[in-house]
């Protein structure tokens, strides 16, 4: 498993004292409230404080003491270590451990693996398959189990093909 997980990306500048403003990519953005250090483009920062809204978060960061400095994180994702994450609910997972993962039947029959998650209210799997890609909803009834140890996703095949969109 990746060590570090993309929890946002930074959108501007907030202010003229170095505070940055980060898209969130989390369900619950209250958990910035436990970051003690994050990565931005490869540099890792301690965070000195953390707030959030419904929208955004914003962080002050060691070493980003003024509009300039933050100007040049512009775009760039912020990353935390998966050990400053809560471990997700049953049944949830994140988008990092989805990525690769294989997809098959209950019969052991191969669709192909994931190659990217799109979030929506039922995220949607992007299927890729040689050089063929599809997408299909993460719906109850198309996927049956979820093995991010074994990099494995189960459906099942007839629902998966009723739904299932061909690019």
């Amino acid at each position: 498993m990746q060590n570090t997980i993309v929890i946002g990306e930074v959108l501007k500048p907030q202010g003229v004292r170095g505070e940055i403003k980060v898209k969130p990519l989390l369900d619950d953005v209250s958990d910035v409230k436990n970051f003690r250090q994050v990565s931005i483009g490869g540099a890792s920062y301690k965070v000195l404080s953390a707030r959030f809204d419904a929208a955004a978060i914003y962080f002050v960061l060691s070493g980003i003491a003024d509009r300039d400095a933050a100007e040049l994180l512009r775009g760039k994702e912020v990353e935390v270590f998966r050990s400053e994450l809560p471990s997700p609910e049953e049944g949830r997972y994140y988008i990092v451990d989805i990525i690769g993962c294989e997809v098959v039947s209950e019969k052991g029959e191969r669709f192909g693996e994931i190659a990217d998650v799109l979030p929506a209210h039922t995220d949607i799997y992007v299927l890729k398959d040689g050089e063929k890609e599809s997408m299909f909803p993460a719906a109850d009834g198309v996927v049956l189990d979820v093995d991010v140890e074994n990099k494995r996703l189960i459906v099942d095949k007839k629902r998966l093909l009723q739904v299932l969109v061909q690019q």
